[in-house]
């Protein structure tokens, strides 16, 4: 068990008011889902209160373990961001909480619920944010070697709470449903087509991107084996990597990248047959939809940042420099150009398989 510094044991039966600061990316966030439903099996009678981004908020929106969400809204520019949240920390000090959670690792994190007034402030020893904490968990080095999934689960395992292995699991909501099926109804795609999603994006740096001409051959590929509709999805700033792709097909297909708002984007992806995606946040929201899901690793690990679903293959190769965890490749991109085209249609041909 991981060691926790702290003032006073804590008594579960005098906490009734929970907040949690969540993280800031979306497939950091899916990761965290499982350990927020922990959280809430933990505390049954108790109303769980998030704080984050307003990007991630549709992932939590609909969720059942969330009573109520506040959005922070910073912009990256100082003195607005710091007023934001004098402004969030005032909120949080008028609703009053018993304890915080921070699933967040920034020292920001722990500043906010430190000026909100909570009196039990629990999260990871890290950015220097210890004394500002009641409850530090020391980190080690084992831990940072599993899955994010366990990361966020173990700052329940650190107090002797239960917090069982799971996977992230999504809800989209019925507004967001609707609103996906008129798109795709406008577009001509009914609900019983066979609709494959293709991500060719992904943050972070274009190391984690298998090439947009491979990701056309696997559409072209669907559209004359299965009869699917293609969407490609993705986000606004990744519009162009979509035309990229659109182009290189052969057969018709429909970029949706930045068009649709994430809770649509969760939607159109829950009414896919099949998602072909890189590392990124989508892959996460797919599997966690239990979307049939193959994802393209290169440059990231997917030990520690994988999809995590029955329904999900990782397709990587054995280049002996990967994972290298960089934005861009520093020599001959093999870890990418090494993985072909047949090797990917073929899982995800026995993935079609399995769910038929």
């Amino acid at each position: 068990m991981l060691r926790v510094t702290g003032h006073s044991p804590l008594d579960k039966s005098r906490i009734h008011r929970i907040l949690i600061r969540f993280t800031n990316w979306v497939g950091d966030a899916v990761m965290a889902l499982p350990a927020l439903e922990a959280l809430k099996e933990n505390f049954p009678d108790s109303s769980i209160t998030v704080v984050g981004r307003p990007w991630i908020i549709p992932l939590l929106e609909n969720h059942p373990s969330v009573d109520r969400i506040l959005p922070l809204k910073k912009n990256g520019r100082f003195p607005a961001d710091f007023f934001e949240i004098l402004r969030v920390a005032a909120r949080i000090r008028r609703i009053g909480f018993d304890m915080a959670v921070l699933f967040q690792n920034a020292f920001e994190a722990a500043l906010l619920v430190r000026l909100g007034g909570i009196g039990l402030r629990v999260g990871y020893n890290t950015d220097g944010r210890k004394f500002l904490l009641s409850h530090a968990i020391i980190r080690d080095k084992d831990l940072l070697g599993q899955h994010q999934v366990e990361y966020y689960l173990s700052i329940l395992r650190a107090f002797g709470w239960e917090a069982k292995n799971r996977d992230p699991r999504l809800y989209a909501a019925p507004g967001d449903q609707e609103s996906a099926r008129s798109l795709l109804s406008g577009h001509d795609i009914q609900t019983g087509d066979f609709l494959v999603g293709l991500s060719p994006g992904a943050a972070f740096g274009p190391a984690k991107r298998w090439p947009v001409e491979r990701f056309a051959e696997i559409g072209d590929r669907a559209v004359e084996t299965w009869r699917a509709k293609i969407l490609i999805l993705g986000s606004k700033g990744e519009w162009d990597i979509g035309q990229r792709l659109k182009e290189n097909m052969r057969h018709e297909s429909l970029n949706l990248c930045g068009r649709t708002a994430l809770g649509e984007v969760m939607a159109l992806i829950d009414r896919c047959r099949l998602f072909l995606t890189n590392d990124s946040g989508l892959m996460h929201i797919a599997s966690a939809l239990d979307v049939p899901t193959v994802a393209v690793f290169g440059s990231t690990n997917p030990v520690t940042t994988g999809p995590r679903s029955r329904n999900a293959v990782v397709v990587r190769s054995r280049a002996d420099c990967s994972p290298c965890l960089k934005p861009r490749c520093p020599s001959d991109f093999r870890c990418m150009l090494d993985i072909k085209a047949d090797e990917v249609w073929h899982d995800m041909t026995t993935l079609k398989e399995k769910g038929s």
